[in-house]
């Protein structure tokens, strides 16, 4: 019940076709894949301070 299927993928990406044009749909997308590398990017740099963290302090 959770799972998208076919036909659910292609209304969604008709509906999204209607609002913003299909113009518009590669800024959104490129904007969408910088977002998610900032994200990547963010969180791969907190996971090198822990563990900068964790070899610094004596035991």
């Amino acid at each position: 019940m959770g799972k998208l299927g076919g036909w659910e993928i292609l209304i969604i990406v008709l509906v999204i076709l209607l609002l913003f044009g299909g113009r518009k749909i590669p800024e959104l997308m490129r904007g969408l894949g910088s977002g998610i590398k900032e994200f990547k990017d963010a969180t791969k740099d907190e996971e090198g301070k822990k563990a900068e963290n964790k070899t610094d302090s004596p035991q």
